[in-house]
């Protein structure tokens, strides 16, 4: 099956204060379509930043300096703003971090719904409306016509979060970037949310890019897993693969971070994360690495692919 998005060697780098600096290195990745990837790791890896290049929304002392982003055979990074808005929302959505402050407190669901619809559906009065209803229906919001006219604030945080999803199916995305779909979310709504998401993944052949640190989540729902690290992709695997045999010695160590209910004890990973503004010439995990030898401070791996499709970018391999 051929790649609905595939980034290749994707760079981006911030003019700081100090001066210009890289943060994400030679990212490269693929989605297939009715797939969903996750891309996993501390925060300040890289994740979202990685991510939101693919809708061309980065800060604006953000520069991507070379690479491709490839959507159903077009290159993003060549594409006129005018173009990409076509792009952007109606072919590839986002469901924003925090679902509490996504939403605009001044105006109705409806308001809100019927605004995206119009702009990327081309519809209005009664027909975008139907359309509304019928996205609010599909997120199994009890009596969609009503909620319409309500605010975000009559909204709980999981119905907040219905709603960006409903967004993004009344746009008919093909690709949906979920960034942390179940932040601020209880335990019962993450669940809720998650299998929301699957269950309309699976029922409209759509793809899925799954943000998270959370490795149950990722267990559960994500197809292909993508581990990140200081802004590299150190391994990239099948699920069942990266949680029966990792590779990496940061993915194993990711996979140790587990809470023991018995004795109340969590083992961590020993040390911090290198700063953007850190310059590394081996391996950033180096220094934490209980696996490290001579060369992992001098050079940095090239990507090693192995028999069962796992890339992964380590000395040891």
């Amino acid at each position: 099956m051929s790649s609905i998005l595939t980034v290749k060697n994707l760079n981006i780098g911030f003019n700081l204060l100090d001066g210009f600096v890289e943060a994400i290195h030679s990212v490269s990745f693929d989605l297939k379509k009715g797939e969903t990837l996750a891309i996993v790791g501390e925060s300040g890896c890289g994740k979202t930043i990685s991510t939101m290049s693919v809708l061309r929304l980065l800060p604006e002392n953000s520069k991507i300096t070379s690479g491709e982003i490839i959507y159903n055979g077009q290159n993003l990074l060549k594409l006129s703003e005018k173009d990409m808005q076509k792009i952007r929302g109606k072919k590839i959505a986002l469901i924003p971090q925090d679902p509490m402050t996504s939403l605009n407190p001044l105006y109705t669901i409806g308001n809100q719904l019927l605004e995206i619809i119009e702009l990327h559906q081309g519809v209005k009065g009664k027909e975008a409306e139907k359309l509304a209803i019928e996205a609010l229906e599909k997120v199994k919001i009890p009596d969609a016509k009503e909620k319409l006219h309500a605010y975000p604030h009559e909204f709980s945080g999981g119905m907040k979060q219905r709603v960006i999803i409903a967004m993004a199916l009344a746009c008919r995305a093909e690709i949906i970037i979920a960034d942390e779909p179940t932040t601020a979310l209880d335990v019962t709504v993450q669940a809720q949310i998650m299998d929301l998401l699957d269950e309309i993944k699976k029922k409209n052949n759509l793809s899925l890019i799954l943000i998270t640190h959370d490795l149950g989540i990722v267990s559960q729902y994500a197809d292909k897993i993508a581990v990140m690290y200081a802004g590299h992709i150190v391994e990239f695997a099948h699920k069942e693969q990266l949680f029966k045999k990792p590779k990496h010695p940061y993915t194993k160590a990711l996979l140790r971070v587990i809470l023991d209910i018995n004795s109340n004890h969590i083992e961590t990973i020993d040390g911090q994360p290198p700063s953007i503004t850190e310059k590394t010439s081996g391996c950033p995990f180096f220094p934490r690495c209980k696996k490290s030898m001579n060369v992992c401070e001098k050079a940095y791996p090239e990507t090693k692919r192995l028999a069962d499709c796992t890339t992964v970018d380590c000395w040891l391999y």
